[in-house]
C-alpha cells in the first residue's frame, strides 16, 4: 500500500492556496477542485460546492499541521492530526479499478471531501510515524509558503518545489555577485 500518495493529498491541498506564488488561490471554483483530483479516480466524481467549501477549510487545518511540524511542535502537530483522524474516520476498502490489481483505498464512503480528508489525514499520520516530525516543512523561499514532505536521504529539503529551489538559488547567486568587489 503506497501511503505516500495519500499524504501527498494534504500537500497538494495546502499548496492550492495563494501563499506567495503566482496564480492566486487555485481552489475557488468547482473546476479548480476537479483539477485537484483529476488523477484520483475514487475522488473525481460527485463533486459539489459543499466539497469545495469543506476542502478550503480542511486546507487551513492541514496547513496548521505543517506549520506546527516545521516549528518542531510535535504535541500541536499530533493534536491537530488526531482531531482530523477522529473527525474523518478511515474506512479501508479493497478496490480493483482501472485494471489495477486489488489494493486498499482508505475510504469509499461519505462525500468526496470526506474521502479526501480521511485519506490525507491517515497518510500524514502514517508518514509522520514513519519519517518523524522534522520531515514536514514550509517552503523557505520568500514569499512562498507552500508545504512539503522531505523524503531526501539527508533531510535537506527546504523548498516546496523545483521552481522555488531555482528561484532561491538565483537570488543567492545574485546576492553573491553584488557583494563581489568590482574589477
Amino acid at each position: 500500500m503506497d501511503l505516500s500518495s495519500y499524504a501527498e493529498l494534504a500537500v497538494r491541498l495546502v499548496n492550492t492556496a495563494s501563499l506567495g506564488h503566482e496564480g492566486g488561490d487555485l481552489l475557488t471554483t468547482l473546476d479548480g477542485l476537479r483539477s485537484l483530483v483529476a488523477d484520483r479516480e475514487h475522488l473525481n466524481h460527485g463533486i459539489t460546492r459543499a466539497d469545495l467549501e469543506a476542502l478550503r477549510q480542511l486546507r487551513d487545518e492541514f496547513r496548521a499541521f505543517f506549520v506546527s511540524s516545521s516549528q518542531g511542535d510535535g504535541a500541536a502537530a499530533a493534536a491537530r492530526l488526531n482531531e482530523l483522524l477522529m473527525q474523518y474516520p478511515v474506512h479501508p476498502q479493497l478496490s480493483g479499478h482501472d485494471g489495477q490489481p486489488w489494493h486498499v483505498h482508505y475510504t469509499e464512503s461519505g462525500s468526496m471531501s470526506d474521502k479526501y480528508a480521511a485519506g490525507a489525514a491517515m497518510g500524514l499520520a502514517v508518514r509522520l510515524a514513519e519519517l518523524g516530525l522534522d520531515r514536514f516543512g514550509v517552503c523557505q523561499a520568500a514569499p512562498c509558503q507552500g508545504v512539503f514532505i522531505d523524503t531526501s536521504a539527508g533531510r535537506t529539503r527546504r523548498y516546496c518545489s523545483e521552481r522555488c529551489t531555482n528561484r532561491a538559488n538565483v537570488t543567492a547567486f545574485r546576492a553573491r555577485k553584488r557583494e563581489e568587489p568590482q574589477a
